[in-house]
């Protein structure tokens, strides 16, 4: 599995705007975080239409997260830019296997089962628990 540098910039943007203290404007995200305007844009977009952030509209606008902290997981941030985490595509929904056997093949269930453990982790960390720490 990779997490690409979309996941990557999207978790700075989602910790950027954990750590302000109001609303933040897209420009003043995009110099904090070291993500250039357009692509903090792209992926506000994505956070926005998950519920992760809210957007305002004009000359008081900007954007903020929509929940507090504590209640947005890194796995939730990253399957708003990724889609579901999966190790290997064979265990996407999906997916048909060419094998053509009935049965989940042992790989399959070891997949399976290593992202499940990846999502746990991601899931249990949420970004509250970054505050303290001047991470990004």
């Amino acid at each position: 599995m990779h997490i690409t540098l979309e996941s990557d910039y999207a978790t700075r943007i989602a910790y950027c705007l954990a750590k302000a203290p109001g609303r933040m404007d897209a420009k003043s995200i995009s110099e904090e975080t070291g993500v250039t305007l357009r692509f903090s844009l792209k992926i506000l977009r994505k956070l926005v239409a998950s519920g992760i952030v809210k957007s305002f509209k004009g000359t008081q606008g900007g954007y903020e997260l929509a929940r507090d902290p504590k209640d947005i997981s890194l796995c939730e941030i990253i399957e708003t830019v990724e889609g579901p985490l999966l190790i290997n595509r064979c265990i996407g929904e999906d997916f048909v296997c060419t094998r053509k056997k009935t049965k989940p093949c042992q790989f399959q269930c070891t997949f399976r089962e290593i992202s499940q453990m990846v999502i746990d982790r991601l899931q249990e960390k949420t970004l509250d628990q970054y505050l303290d720490d001047d991470g990004i």
